[in-house]
């Protein structure tokens, strides 16, 4: 290693010097050290090769910084303690191109850079040809519109469910990027379906405004754009395909009980619940889907108890993830109280005006303050 002692000692003299040539010299006669002898170097010496490589990399003039940042980049080659010094830098300029292409960085440095670094560093991570969801987990959770723009359009990024919770939630009211999550190719079809609700929403009230004379006939016709999307989505769906074989083994449905719905939302098994919940309340599957997604207890509580559910089987329900209610022991006692108090004729008759007024109108799905009949119900 006495030549890499000679080039510390270069290293210090190009750092004391303001000769950009030096420093370059020196980082180029490092890196070809390190390439040549790389894989027989002990821990140590790697880690000295890391701490000259910082050392050079703090000393370099920045539009030099710039440059073998974008070089170093896209060099498969790169040590990985040179990548981490551009990496750490503050200076998006110098960090980003690496942020975005560098192969030597590990998970534990993106991580590390979505926890501390600026919108700038984010937005770069978020580009990257490859990003775990454990990344995108971060950059979602403390990126601004554009990151999040940027990791919903980029097709590579892995999304992890609570990801895609959190974007379908903040699409509530940004058209483009309710556009771009739900042209995702991998995004669950439990938060495709809630999507849906938020868009049509957003879709009704703009048109509405611009035409309020127009308001019923938009209302139906959205509607059915939505529900004939979904209809598509579903029957792509292999889960969805799954839970209807695996319902139509029990005799075509006829031994179907509410063990099957209690045992599928204690699974959170998104499709085989509202399957089961469909065929035990003869409702169409539309409408089992928005109340179990619906964050607004009543719907569900309303077709569980047509669906001839036990508390026990509609709290099951209350907690599945998929709706994020996140119902405290108070909500889920007033919940209880309500659906004890709910008789079946009651919950029937509710759900067959509703099934009526889609039939006749296309009617929007069901949501919170609705009905005054509904109201009552969800307390």
């Amino acid at each position: 290693m006495t030549m890499l002692h000679s080039l510390v000692t270069e290293v210090q003299d190009a750092a004391t010097s303001k000769s950009t040539e030096r420093h370059i010299r020196a980082l180029t006669r490092m890196t070809d050290l390190f390439l040549a002898g790389s894989h027989s170097y002990s821990k140590r010496q790697v880690e000295m090769f890391g701490e000259v490589f910082k050392v050079l990399v703090e000393v370099i003039e920045f539009k030099t910084r710039v440059k073998l940042a974008e070089r170093f980049a896209v060099d498969p080659t790169t040590p990985a303690g040179l990548a981490r010094a551009f990496a750490a830098s503050d200076a998006a300029d110098v960090a980003a191109p690496v942020l975005t292409h560098s192969t030597a960085l590990a998970e534990s440095d993106l991580i590390a850079s979505a926890r501390t670094q600026s919108q700038d560093h984010l937005y770069a991570i978020a580009q990257r040809q490859s990003v775990s969801e454990a990344v995108t987990d971060i950059l979602i959770e403390r990126g601004e519109r554009r990151v999040i723009h940027a990791v919903a359009s980029n097709e590579s990024a892995g999304i992890s469910d609570g990801g895609f919770a959190r974007l379908v939630q903040l699409s509530d009211d940004d058209v483009a990027l309710a556009l771009r999550v739900g042209a995702r190719r991998d995004i669950p079809r439990h938060h495709f379906v809630k999507l849906l609700e938020f868009a049509s929403a957003d879709v009704c009230s703009k048109i509405i405004a611009a035409n309020p004379k127009f308001a019923d006939a938009v209302q139906g016709a959205v509607t059915d754009v939505i529900d004939s999307i979904n209809d598509g989505v579903r029957k792509q769906s292999q889960d969805h395909a799954n839970a209807r074989s695996r319902l139509r083994r029990l005799r075509e449905w006829k031994d179907l009980r509410e063990g099957d719905i209690h045992a599928a939302a204690r699974a959170q098994d998104f499709e085989r619940t509202v399957t089961a919940l469909t065929i035990l309340a003869g409702c169409p599957i539309e409408l089992a889907e928005r109340a179990v997604l619906n964050a607004n207890p009543g719907p569900l509580q309303v077709v569980a108890k047509v669906a001839g559910c036990s508390w026990a089987t509609a709290k099951a329900l209350l907690l599945m993830e998929v709706a994020d209610r996140r119902m405290s022991k108070t909500d889920l006692d007033r919940a209880r109280v309500n659906f004890d108090a709910l008789e079946w004729q009651t919950a029937k008759r509710v759900l067959e005006f509703y099934e009526a007024r889609r039939n006749a109108q296309s009617s929007p799905p069901i949501a919170p303050g609705q009905s005054a009949e509904l109201r009552a119900i969800a307390g």
